[in-house]
């Protein structure tokens, strides 16, 4: 072999070489060097070089994972079944326990969200489940906090997605809240027939000290009632009573013209006394 094939064959052997020992460490990652099956260093991000064959590079993500927890069938407090879905959030925060302290960190995550939801979900009501969900949310992430921080894995934030009620349920809630309804709009309805009644007592007085108030709302009606070229005439009952009263009136003024006439001495048609003979014997 020529000087010139080993030269060509040294820069490839070491072209090689460089290229399996660098490694890139991105921004949101760091790496975990293992030489020979034991952690030396925890290398930045950047450019790092290794031994090829006897160091490992072990890069961790430091971002922000999002880890859906999957519907799981829960018994509340107060033996209701219900199908409730969540959604985890963690990042690691030691990259070196994330490797070392367990085998698989997404999975052991995945599995005890999925047994701390049921575990706290189960202590509470099926009212608490859907009115309190941020206690829930803050018991789930404390427990979850205990366990990962040994893994070098904090949970930033656990949210309940979903929760599936019976059908059965929903008709009875959906009856309880109809009921509920119902009864607000009768104590509302009651309160105003309160309040009315009292403003009409109020009125009534006002109208016994005013009589004249009185034909002024008659008035009043009458004009509202034709608005809309109605062509039913209505007449109040006082107005009623009133033209009942004028011709009461008359009718007494008429017998006592007659009685009065009646009462006069009678006149000849001649014009001469009563009780004369008209003309000359």
């Amino acid at each position: 072999m020529t000087a010139l094939g080993v030269v060509i064959v040294v820069v490839v052997v070491l072209l090689i070489v460089l290229a399996l020992s660098v490694r890139v460490v991105t921004q949101y990652e760091k790496g975990v060097l293992f030489r020979l099956g034991r952690v030396i260093a925890i290398r930045e991000p950047g450019l790092n070089f290794i031994i090829p064959g006897i160091d490992r590079l072990r890069r961790v993500s430091l971002r922000i994972i999002t880890m859906p927890i999957q519907s799981q069938g829960i018994i509340t407090r107060d033996n209701v079944s219900v199908d409730i879905s969540a959604v985890a959030y963690f990042r690691v925060m030691d990259a070196e326990k994330s490797v070392v302290a367990i085998e698989n960190v997404y999975a052991a995550i995945d599995q005890i969200a999925q047994t701390t939801l049921r575990k706290v979900v189960g202590q509470h009501t099926l009212d608490e489940a859907l009115s309190e969900t941020d206690v829930i949310n803050a018991g789930i992430r404390q427990i979850l906090d205990v366990t990962t921080l040994e893994w070098g894995v904090e949970v930033t934030l656990v949210e309940l997605k979903d929760i599936q009620l019976p059908d059965s349920m929903k008709r009875a809630m959906a009856r309880q809240a109809e009921a509920e309804r119902e009864k607000r709009a009768k104590i509302i309805a009651a309160e105003g027939e309160s309040l009315a009644a009292a403003a009409l007592g109020d009125a009534s007085d006002t109208m016994m000290a005013h009589p004249l108030a009185l034909q002024l709302r008659n008035l009043q009606t009458l004009i509202e009632l034709g608005v809309d070229k109605n062509t039913t005439v209505v007449f109040p009952a006082p107005l009623m009573s009133a033209i009942g009263e004028i011709s009461a009136f008359l009718s007494r003024e008429n017998a006592s013209a007659a009685s009065y006439a009646a009462a006069l001495p009678q006149t000849p048609p001649n014009g001469a006394p009563a009780g004369q003979e008209s003309g000359t014997r």
